[in-house]
């Protein structure tokens, strides 16, 4: 656990400004390349989610506490930057967590971009059952090295790139080994994970929903619900890309936020 609220990173020197919000089981470092691609143009802050990477833990899965506990440090990056608000861009969890900051402080967002996920409630549970038994099948008591836990994992999780993106969260800190991750809270309320709780209102400012072509987050269905909450948004599908569309199409999403940032 940190004592540290938001932990975040800046990459960048340009006059915009960026943050970028994870999914889930990620940090703020899975941005790095994104960022790096629009420096000359933005300063993006990368921020680590509550109950993930070095930010703190809390006792309850909430989406409004969490984008409450954002506020902080999204201003105080516009107000560095001189802006009235940042261009947020959260991706999956962050997603949804980007929506309720939009939703509950719109003078915050100048520009919101939705990656691959939708304002609805949808079952998750069958999506990371595999994932939570592979993470908790890790011997942290017992380990003697990160190839072990890849090996551990691997009886679940049968993709090498993501057992290696769940074992950036394996750290060993004091003698031990631990998860950089609530493990015990995102476990337990994987369902709420998957939930939207029913918010009053509509975020009046653009934005750009994205989606990954060969992903099902973003589906016909969900576009009156989206559109009912953010009026103005407008869905760009990204060819050859699931739903981690940063990291299937870095290129691609670099360019379509340079267009964006102007």
């Amino acid at each position: 656990m940190s004592d540290d609220p938001i932990h975040h990173r800046d990459i960048g020197h340009g006059a915009r400004a960026v943050v970028f919000l994870h999914g889930l089981f990620g940090q703020g470092r899975n941005f790095t390349q994104i960022a790096k691609g629009l420096s000359g143009l933005a300063t993006s802050r990368l921020v680590d989610l509550p109950n993930h990477g070095r930010s703190a833990w809390t006792d309850v899965f909430d989406y409004d506490l969490f984008a409450d506990m954002l506020v902080d440090t999204i201003a105080d990056h516009a107000r560095a930057l001189g802006r009235p608000g940042v261009t947020l861009v959260g991706h999956s969890l962050g997603g949804k967590v980007a929506m309720r900051v939009a939703l509950r402080h719109p003078a915050l967002v100048e520009h919101l971009v939705v990656v691959d996920i939708s304002p609805v409630a949808a079952g998750v549970r069958d999506s990371f059952d595999h994932i939570l038994a592979g993470l908790r099948a890790v011997p942290l008591d017992m380990l003697g090295t990160r190839d072990q836990a890849d090996k551990a994992m691997a009886r679940y999780v049968e993709s090498p790139s993501v057992r290696a993106f769940l074992l950036q969260n394996l750290r060993h800190e004091h003698h031990e080994w631990r998860w950089r991750m609530n493990l015990d809270l995102l476990e337990a309320e994987i369902d709420a994970v998957g939930g939207w709780p029913p918010i009053e209102g509509t975020y009046p400012g653009p934005v750009t929903w994205v989606a990954g072509a060969h992903s099902d987050y973003v589906r016909p269905q969900y576009a009156p619900a989206m559109r009912e909450l953010f009026p103005l948004a407008r869905l760009v599908t990204i060819k050859d890309a699931g739903h981690w569309v940063h990291s299937d199409q870095p290129g691609v999403f670099i360019a379509l936020l340079r267009h964006l940032l102007g």
